[in-house]
């Protein structure tokens, strides 16, 4: 029995929304809306979501020692995760994303690291023990490379699953991508990764077919799937939108469909399937089982708007799943 069903290492920011008509030129001032402050982050927002869903959570990440880390570490209570691996520091700020979103709900995003950059190796080894507690690790790629290769090798060693959405997308060390279990991708990370993966002459395939001799560039799903699989990770997931998601491993590849819903907001949504994911994965779920839960909650999170605020919880969850089936 693990402690912990997910540890999430990863970002927390806080993000600061401001609506515009229009998204100023150079040089250019534009009044705004009132200011509206979020707990926000990748890693912080798949602890959110996971915990909100029940799973006992904790989120291994650096704050400031300021109101914005107050802030997040409120938030990741609230939502039910602990805050054990929540380290606060008076040596960067918490890290903030200034996002500007215009009438046509476009928006620009500028984000200051802050305390998310000095997130280090020895900080995960520092939380050697919250790794020994937990079934799965869930990462991302806003905090540096080399700590998101730690923490995989750390659960390595915990026999922990890696989960791992790289995003921003970054070439990763081959022995992490291997340790990729699923490697969760959506469509622009899966060109950008294979378009980094083919464009570095240094790296090999798992066969030792160089990628530089890569054939043409995959345009489906099914080939992205296909051509990740090729650069190391156990297994694939590739989020469609609307469209649901696809599920590849050594056993084959199946689409699990989304339920049809009217989009109100898809801010975080692809954070709230991944720690739905990861956490299902954390109770024993087979991956396509997880990735079907975590398409519920995907979709039910885009009828909402924000980001940790929109995050269903397990009754809530339930409710909207007995109502659709009622309406069939």
């Amino acid at each position: 029995m693990h402690g912990y069903d997910l540890l999430v290492v990863g970002s927390a920011n806080a993000d600061l929304v401001v609506g515009v008509d229009r998204r100023p030129a150079a040089g250019e001032t534009v009044l705004g809306s009132d200011l509206a402050i979020h707990p926000g982050g990748k890693g912080a927002n798949q602890a959110a979501a996971a915990a909100r869903l029940g799973a006992r959570t904790t989120l291994l990440a650096r704050v400031g020692d300021d109101a914005y880390g107050r802030l997040l570490a409120q938030a990741q209570r609230t939502a039910g995760a602990e805050t054990a691996g929540l380290l606060e520091g008076k040596d960067a700020p918490t890290g903030v994303a200034l996002i500007t979103v215009d009438s046509a709900g476009d928006n620009s995003i500028v984000v200051a690291q802050g305390a998310n950059a000095r997130l280090t190796p020895d900080d995960v080894a520092g939380a050697r023990p919250l790794f020994e507690a937990a079934a799965v690790v869930s990462l991302q790629l806003e905090i540096p490379l080399e700590t998101v290769a730690a923490a995989a090798r750390t659960a390595a060693e915990t026999s922990a699953r890696v989960v791992l959405n790289p995003s921003p997308p970054a070439p990763l060390p081959e022995d992490v991508l291997a340790l990729c279990d699923p490697l969760v991708v959506n469509e622009h990370e899966a060109r950008r990764m294979l378009d980094q993966h083919a464009h570095d002459p240094g790296r090999h395939t798992p066969g030792g077919a160089q990628d530089g001799a890569a054939s043409a560039e995959p345009q489906e799903p099914e080939e992205w799937a296909t051509a990740l699989l090729g650069i190391g990770p156990r297994s694939v997931v590739v989020t469609l939108g609307a469209e649901g998601a696809l599920v590849a491993g050594p056993d084959g590849m199946t689409r699990v469909p989304s339920p049809r819903v009217e989009a109100v907001d898809t801010t975080g949504a692809g954070d709230a399937f991944t720690g739905a994911l990861a956490m299902r994965l954390g109770r024993g779920d087979t991956l396509e089982q997880a990735v079907r839960y975590a398409v519920r909650v995907g979709s039910y999170t885009v009828t909402r708007a924000g980001a940790q605020e929109s995050y269903p919880s397990a009754a809530e969850l339930e409710k909207a799943v007995t109502a659709e089936a009622t309406a069939r």
